[in-house]
């Protein structure tokens, strides 16, 4: 009875376990199943969906990396990002290796702007799960550090998951921008504003790339257009405030900065102390002493005020007493002076007085206190160069010409930095905003031809060489460039004419009629090219190639008197010309020639004298050896 109650114990067990719905509680299995849904979530579009698996992956494994995942993914919907970030970490701790929340973290690192943590969360991510939106982050980190190869993987991976989103397309734009393809990036901006009208950043950057080649009205257009698009970014909304603050419409810039959330304070202007107003009217009346008077009781009875100060060292500046107006302006400075022309004043006498360091700073903070400040920028941006810091001085340069577009000489600056760091196509750009402001900069034509002649397009190059030409005629680096191009285009016309205007600028200058005497020699018009080297060896009597020139000439017309006396003056003036003497040598065999049978007779002479001589040698030699040989002895 024992052993029949033992045996059916298990069985019931059994059967109330099943019943009841218990499970052995295999944890770590349905864990791993939480896991393996928590990867599949970025797949599914549909909200609920997404909601049912999330409640489903809690349900599995409550405390697992899955449901901390989840409870991150909860946080972010309700806008609590920090929340978010704790339960994504809390998920890695328990599986370091889940794909989806590394990818988020560093979605939200990027967000908070910790950009090294970003890139190394989404590295892991992007190494098991390959996702758009991780790809587009990792873009825009690799084009903030400008790694522009992994910025264009990056975006490139990303458009191929997600053809048509906009944010990719300007990401590349912006790469292309970066990297002086101004027009590949122009046409990629809109693309994406094609995709996207509202886009924020291609309408941003794609103004800015107008601005930078003085292209206003396009700005301006695309400005308003994007304002209405996306009529809450500041970002445009300011923007388009500076622009019309550059192009003078202060009105409308006003208007536009409050859209941007910039309220145009007008601060009430304090009373000012009577001692003050008396010192600046003395300063205004050209009574300098009066005014220094005036301003130092004023310190003496407000010693923490900054007007005084501020106007001692203005008036110290313009009366050239730098030493003190140096020591009056630091004194306002430490006083919190707001005034940016108190900083940039500072800045040029420190500059005057080579302290460069101390200059930076001033001008720095002039910029700081005004953004608009061009001529600071333009002082920092010298700076910068003279010093090799290229880049630093190509931004200045840039935020200059936003501000004063029409400086044709700033463009031309910018413009020869970026040929020194072959930046061609940006070089072009600003050669053609020098040109759209001042046509006739013969400069401008001259090194922008040269560009076109490096990029093989000559007829481009020959275009602004002669209009370079045109306007400085004695230009004889442009002369010498037309020189080279024409000879290797073989367009022997257009030499002759340049060489004959090069004659009559300088006629005093052998080297012109020897040039001019060389085309005529090579188009064979041998009476006008022996004229021109004539002329050379009249102003130079020692020319040696214009003489050796003439000579040559003289051979071809069949004057071999007047070829030998100049290709002799030419062997004098210069001996180690090897094909003067080659010439020489062959007019001294025309004159003296040796006739034919005379030759063969020599040599039939010289042929039977070392024949006869080769014969009694012979015999001497046999006769000697007979006379030499002794008679053998025979033994017995």
């Amino acid at each position: 009875m024992y052993k029949k109650i033992a045996g059916t114990l298990p069985l019931l067990a059994a059967a109330f376990m099943l019943l009841t719905g218990f499970s052995w509680s295999f944890g770590g299995n349905k864990c791993k199943e939480a896991l393996e849904l928590a990867e599949k979530l970025p797949a599914l579009a549909d909200q609920e969906a997404r909601i049912k698996q999330e409640e489903r992956i809690r349900t599995l494994c409550p405390d697992g990396a899955a449901a901390q995942f989840v409870q991150g993914l909860q946080a972010e919907r309700a806008g609590n990002s920090d929340g978010a970030v704790v339960a994504y970490r809390r998920a890695l701790q328990q599986e370091p290796d889940l794909a989806v929340a590394n990818g988020n973290l560093g979605l939200l690192y990027l967000d908070k702007g910790l950009v090294d943590d970003a890139a190394i969360s989404l590295t892991r991510a992007l190494t098991a799960l390959r996702l758009p939106a991780y790809h587009k982050a990792m873009g825009r980190i690799m084009l903030d550090k400008k790694f522009y190869v992994l910025a264009l993987y990056h975006y490139g991976e990303a458009g191929r998951m997600a053809p048509g989103d906009a944010v990719v397309v300007a990401g590349q734009a912006e790469v292309f921008a970066a990297q002086g393809q101004t027009g590949r990036a122009t046409d990629e901006f809109k693309r994406a504003l094609v995709l996207e009208p509202s886009n924020e950043q291609a309408v941003a950057a794609l103004a800015a790339l107008y601005l930078q080649q003085n292209q206003q009205d396009a700005a301006l257009e695309l400005l308003k257009k994007g304002t209405v698009a996306n009529p809450r970014s500041q970002r445009l909304h300011l923007m388009l405030a500076d622009l019309y603050e550059a192009r003078g419409d202060l009105k409308q810039a006003e208007y536009e900065r409050l859209l941007g959330g910039k309220k145009v304070a007008v601060p009430e202007q304090p009373s000012q102390p009577e001692g003050l107003a008396l010192a600046e009217k003395y300063a205004a009346a050209g009574k300098t002493d009066e005014a220094i008077e005036a301003y130092q009781i004023v310190m003496r009875q407000q010693p923490d005020a900054i007007e005084p100060y501020e106007g001692l060292g203005t008036l110290y500046y313009k009366s050239g007493r730098e030493a003190d107006a140096i020591l009056a302006y630091r004194e306002a400075v430490h006083r919190g002076s707001t005034r940016p022309e108190v900083y940039y004043n500072l800045g040029l006498l420190y500059e005057k007085r080579n302290q460069l360091d101390e200059a930076v700073v001033s001008y720095k903070r002039a910029v700081e206190r005004r953004p608009s400040f061009a001529e600071a920028r333009l002082k920092l941006a010298d700076i910068r160069y003279s010093r090799g810091n290229t880049q630093e001085a190509i931004e200045q340069y840039v935020e200059f010409l936003k501000l004063k577009p029409e400086s044709a000489d700033i463009h031309l600056k910018l413009a020869r930095i970026f040929v020194a760091n072959k930046n061609l196509n940006l070089a072009e750009d600003s050669y053609k905003a020098v040109l759209g402001l001042a046509p006739d900069n013969p400069d401008a034509n001259r090194e922008i031809a040269t560009l076109y002649k490096n990029k093989g397009l000559n007829d481009k190059a020959l275009e602004h060489y002669r209009k370079a030409l045109d306007l400085q005629k004695d230009d004889s680096e442009t002369r010498n460039a037309l020189v080279a191009i024409y000879v290797k285009e073989k367009k022997y016309d257009e030499l002759a004419l340049l060489l004959k205007e090069a004659v009559e600028l300088a006629p005093d200058d052998p080297n012109n009629h020897y040039k001019l005497g060389l085309i005529y020699d090579f188009k064979k018009e041998y009476e006008h090219a022996a004229d021109s080297y004539k002329k050379a060896i009249e102003l130079k009597p020692d020319h040696a190639r214009a003489l050796h020139a003439l000579g040559r000439v003289h051979i071809k017309t069949g004057r071999l008197s007047e070829a030998r006396e100049a290709l002799e003056a030419a062997k004098k003036a210069d001996p180690t010309m090897e094909e003067t003497a080659v010439l020489l040598n062959n007019i001294r065999d025309e004159f003296n020639p040796v006739p034919r049978a005379a030759v063969k007779s020599q040599k039939a002479k010289k042929v039977k004298s070392k024949k006869v001589t080769k014969s009694k040698t012979v015999k001497k030699k046999s006769s000697a050896k007979k006379t030499k040989a002794p008679a053998k002895k025979t033994t017995r």
